[in-house]
């Protein structure tokens, strides 16, 4: 992996979001969950996704007014990361912080 990834709150909170989705989420979704900036959270999303612990792809069959939505998920790469750094699906108490 040629990417740093920094463990700070921040992405400590995007992976535990991460880690609870049953399905593809969309970016504004985790950054509302975890309590932090879009500013914070897509960066972190980018890193994950060229760390190869995320896959995204543009939501296709949304039906709904407004742009489409980019769709998140780990892999099982990034599943196991997150959970040999002892990450479960509960964020971090210093939510809302950058």
């Amino acid at each position: 992996m040629s990417t740093y990834l920094r463990q700070t709150p921040a992405l400590r909170d995007v992976l535990c979001i991460l880690l609870d989705a049953h399905e593809e989420t969309w970016g504004l979704r985790v950054s509302a969950a975890s309590g932090r900036p879009t500013g914070t959270v897509y960066p972190l999303l980018e890193r994950l996704e060229r760390a190869k612990f995320v896959a995204s792809r543009w939501d296709i069959e949304r039906d709904g007014p407004g742009p489409r939505r980019r769709l998140y998920a780990l892999t099982e790469e990034g599943r196991a990361w997150a959970q040999s750094k002892g990450l479960s699906s509960t964020p971090t108490t210093s939510r809302g912080k950058s």
